[in-house]
């Protein structure tokens, strides 16, 4: 009996074992590429933002930036971040951090791991620090962009020589920005158990307890929100009917409250707010002996309103109306000073 030669042997075909590392080795570059143009991208929109801002009158610098978070994030890093406004107000940062997805760019989540500082025109700085100090950003499309910001643990000191500023610390600051249906935009503000600095107004009424807020509204026509700069920005909105409405209000500081609901609020064109605000008012007669005390309204006036609020007490609250109106503040038919000053007209 005999028996066939087995057949040669082929020698493994190695295509099917290095196949997948070239194809890994391929996508590791594109997407590096892809990277690399998206880090490019991100570069081109902030030098465009910062002439943007120039344009406007705004400053906006900082002396170092770097841009990581390769290979899924964009991870921008601001060394001495400082952003100004025409009329003197600024937020400074000695480092400010933005992360956003590579996928998706357009939302970015932004911390001052070390604090921020803000400088009033005539009241100088205030350094901010707290547990923690961030926000987030998106929704570039829409008017307004959506935008948010968180403070936990915050303290506020003055720098030397600066003027005192109304809180020393708050267990919680929320601001909230929103696009809203029909042309809208949302505005939300809060502040939580506020600790009063002691020789201010809010320290005079609060007599040592916690200071609160709650802001609730929204604002019309924001697409005619638009212009090189903040007053130019404000007065055409206010030229397309554009108003705020206010749906929720209340200041508490201590046992003092004063409270709004359901009025609408307009600029006029000398940059003054104009309206109608109805509120309701607890503990009056001490705010406004405080708000005499510490220059805000004169003596004169403080008397008067008193008056006024003592003549429309209901139980423990006076219910009477901030007007605004002519470039005046009054309440009820009491003159108290200067509307409030919205923009500078130039």
């Amino acid at each position: 009996m005999s028996l066939h030669d087995p057949g040669v042997a082929r020698k493994p075909r190695r295509l099917g074992l290095y196949l997948p590392f070239v194809l890994l080795l391929v996508a590791a570059v594109a997407w590096s590429v892809f990277w690399l143009w998206a880090r490019g991208q991100v570069q081109g929109r902030m030098e465009a933002a910062v002439a943007d801002f120039s344009r406007a009158g705004y400053q906006l610098s900082w002396s170092r930036r770097t841009i990581g978070g390769f290979p899924f994030r964009m991870d921008v890093t601001l060394s001495d971040a400082r952003v100004q406004e025409p009329s003197g107000w600024s937020l400074q940062a000695p480092v400010l951090e933005g992360e956003a997805f590579l996928y998706s760019t357009g939302m970015w989540v932004l911390a001052a791991p070390q604090g921020l500082t803000f400088v009033r025109p005539q009241g100088g700085a205030v350094a901010v620090n707290g547990k923690v100090l961030r926000a987030s950003l998106t929704n570039f499309d829409k008017r307004p962009p959506s935008f948010s910001f968180q403070g936990e643990g915050l303290t506020f000191q003055p720098a030397a020589g600066a003027q005192p500023f109304a809180l020393s610390a708050a267990d919680l600051v929320e601001f909230h920005l929103r696009a809203g249906p029909d042309d809208e935009g949302g505005v939300f503000a809060k502040l939580d158990n506020g600790k009063a600095q002691a020789s201010g107004l809010f320290g005079r009424i609060a007599g040592g307890k916690p200071v609160s807020i709650v802001w609730n509204s929204t604002l019309s026509k924001m697409s005619a929100f638009e212009g090189p700069g903040w007053p130019e920005a404000v007065r055409r909105w206010s030229d397309a009917g554009g108003l705020m409405t206010v749906r929720d209000g209340k200041l508490t500081a201590g046992d003092a409250l004063i409270e709004t609901r359901a009025s609408k609020l307009g600029v006029g064109r000398d940059g003054r707010l104009r309206g109608v605000l109805p509120v309701s008012l607890r503990q009056a007669p001490r705010a406004l002996g405080a708000m005499a005390d510490t220059g805000v309204i004169p003596p004169t006036a403080a008397d008067a309103a008193r008056i006024v609020a003592l003549a429309r007490q209901d139980g423990e609250a006076a219910r009477a109306t901030l007007n605004f109106e002519a470039g005046q503040t009054t309440l009820g038919p009491v003159a108290l000073g200067p509307a409030p000053k919205v923009y500078t007209p130039r």
